[in-house]
């Protein structure tokens, strides 16, 4: 039985997420920060997944990260004056990536005609070639395999008219654990990063996942921390610097 609420192991996330890139303005010689910093992704990748599953309004989720994100990338490229997509639009991508999956396997076990989920399928691998290649011509946050690592998780997510033993043997938390520390190593062998190991620190705190929400809606809360922490720190060391 998982000790650790949706929105506990999120708070988690959000404050290794802050050291990360406290430690990027302000200390970036020093390691630590950085290492505290590599289990916030992972959480969030995960929580993207049970996002995808758990929704009520599909469109509304995706449209919701992805205008956040594009809101981000428009101050960020202000800022910046860089082409670097950060995190909200890696996962937009993986959304996309999540409910094309989800499609493909509801069409395998509802019994709908073959050519459909041939169709599905193909449509399924065009959108992965797709990320894939927008990965290739852009910088995007944690690349391919990050886009990959919520996708990967959702694949345990039950389809429509899911046999008895899909729930027994697929949708386990230490199938999703295994299958999000696949993608975690696609990124660290990817990036050649060597803090990027520290990832897997973040399997050990999910394995404790309650499966519950928690006691509080706290879901805009983490839309919103993303960009209001790296304003804050950008606001803080702009004025250092100045």
């Amino acid at each position: 039985m998982g000790i650790f609420s949706g929105n506990i192991l999120k708070l988690i996330a959000a404050a290794s997420m802050l050291l990360d890139h406290f430690g990027v303005l302000f200390f970036p010689k020093i390691s630590i920060f950085r290492i505290l910093g590599r289990i916030a992704f992972p959480i969030f990748a995960f929580f993207i997944a049970e996002g995808c599953r758990y929704t009520r309004d599909k469109r509304r989720y995706f449209l919701t990260v992805f205008s956040l994100g594009v809101l981000f990338q428009c101050v960020y490229a202000i800022v910046e004056e860089t082409p670097y997509y950060g995190v909200l639009i890696t996962f937009s991508l993986s959304i996309l990536l999540a409910y094309a999956l989800q499609w493909f396997k509801d069409c395998l076990f509802a019994g709908v005609k073959a050519w459909k989920s041939v169709l599905v399928g193909a449509l399924f691998i065009a959108l992965v070639a797709g990320v894939y290649a927008l990965n290739r011509a852009f910088v995007i946050d944690y690349g391919f395999w990050g886009c990959l690592a919520p996708a990967l998780v959702s694949l345990t997510n039950p389809p429509k008219n899911a046999p008895a033993w899909w729930g027994k043997f697929v949708d386990r938390s230490l199938v999703k654990l295994a299958l999000l520390g696949g993608a975690l190593v696609g990124i660290w062998l990817k990036t050649g990063y060597s803090l990027q190991v520290y990832s897997l620190f973040a399997l050990p705190l999910l394995f404790l996942y309650s499966g519950k929400r928690g006691k509080w809606k706290m879901k805009y809360f983490f839309y919103i921390f993303y960009p209001a922490h790296l304003a804050l720190l950008y606001g803080v060391w702009f004025l250092i610097n100045l």
